[in-house]
């Protein structure tokens, strides 16, 4: 319940934050660059003087959203196969080895040559912020299906086949986030224009012995985000047990 309280305010803050602070996160105020927290900026502002608040709250909406469309994909796929695979005699031993092969791939220098290869004619075809987003979301969800696939292979005759989908879509979106913010900080996300969360740690690195602010406040919002999702995925999976139900 702690981890949904704090999941909804995050939720809440960064759909309807900007209603409250209606600062652009791309304006320009080189007079007040580099600035502390104070009412104008509670969170400081950046080298270019941007409003550091409101670009934490855009970072989220679009961390939020990757993660949310990632964790859709993923399930969808790995429910897809675990269905097949569970059905069909035939078809399980092979989706299965294909399952075992995709978990042995090294996913981190997968997801890198993905992006190198297919971002810029995504990016040329879709757009700058439309393009990263579907590329992101794609290599997300194509690498993290198969954990989703086995628990629905082993549930699928059962008649609680969609508690442990459950669980499983609600920790996918805290590993997309964090998959997503690692991507960003390497610069291979998306551009500065759309910040998320791990962009905005990307580019506050540089300036992180001026002002610290600039990655402690992104840091605490997947730091948040993702602890408080976990709980929500430990509590799920706990009240869906039917051995602590029985307790």
């Amino acid at each position: 319940m702690g981890g949904a309280a704090v999941f909804t305010l995050i939720a809440l803050a960064v759909l309807f934050g900007s209603v409250v602070h209606g600062v652009d996160p791309q304006y320009i105020d080189y007079k007040a660059k580099n600035q502390g927290m104070s009412l104008a900026h509670p969170l400081g502002t950046d080298n270019l003087g941007r409003d550091m608040f409101a670009r934490v709250l855009a970072g989220g909406r679009l961390s939020l959203a990757v993660g949310v469309a990632a964790m859709a994909l993923s399930l969808t796929l790995g429910t897809c196969v675990g269905v097949l695979a569970g059905f069909f005699q035939r078809l399980d031993g092979p989706l299965m080895r294909l399952t075992d092969l995709f978990l042995a791939l090294p996913v981190l220098p997968l997801l890198l040559v993905s992006i190198m290869l297919f971002r810029d004619p995504l990016r040329s075809v879709l757009g700058p912020e439309i393009g990263i987003f579907v590329l992101i979301v794609a290599v997300i969800g194509i690498t993290s299906w198969m954990q989703t696939a086995r628990i629905v292979r082993g549930e699928v005759l059962a008649v609680k086949q969609r508690d442990p989908i459950t669980v499983s879509a609600t920790l996918g979106i805290a590993q997309a986030i964090i998959t997503e913010s690692a991507l960003s900080f390497l610069g291979l996300g998306f551009p500065s224009d759309f910040p998320t969360w791990g962009r905005l740690l990307y580019d506050g690195v540089p300036f992180l012995g001026l002002t610290p602010a600039r990655v402690i406040w992104p840091g605490l919002a997947i730091s948040l985000t993702v602890l408080s999702i976990n709980y929500m995925g430990d509590g799920l999976r706990d009240a869906m047990d039917p051995r602590v139900r029985r307790r």
